[in-house]
């Protein structure tokens, strides 16, 4: 639950609001509505332009590569809002879609229950996985 010193407001040198500050919490839990709220025009040409294709080139390319000490695995889960699958290639309606694969061993796929980036961090003998907000930078 969030009370109002979560939410600040900023006023300018002559007293007037300039703006308002919010934690980041607020924004990730309430991300999608705000920016309807904030920018309706953009919201509304999102959902008319078709959302982009999964690379699954990029996917197939990296298990033709594969050489990892452990067989390859297809379990995707979401440790923001609990969602999981044991293969999300196969799933109807998609619990994830897969956004990026590269050589490099990482694997990454946007929950489509909560908007979470779900990163696989393919290692030579284990994978980590991390869980982040979409957008959000790891340091």
């Amino acid at each position: 639950m969030f009370t109002k010193k979560d939410v600040q407001p900023l006023y300018d040198e002559n007293g007037q609001l300039h703006g308002v500050y919010i934690k980041a919490a607020i924004w990730f839990k309430h991300e999608s509505q705000l920016e309807a709220v904030l920018f309706p025009d953009e919201v509304a040409r999102s959902k008319e332009s078709k959302p982009m294709a999964e690379p699954i080139a990029d996917w197939e390319q990296f298990l033709s590569y594969w050489d990892f000490n452990y067989p390859m695995e297809k379990v995707v889960k979401c440790d923001n809002c609990g969602a999981n699958t044991h293969d999300w290639t196969i799933d109807d309606p998609k619990k994830f879609t897969l956004k990026a694969a590269n050589l490099g061993g990482l694997v990454s796929f946007k929950c489509n229950h909560c908007n979470y980036r779900v990163s696989k961090k393919h290692f030579k003998d284990h994978i980590c996985y991390e869980c982040t907000p979409f957008g959000c930078q790891v340091k």
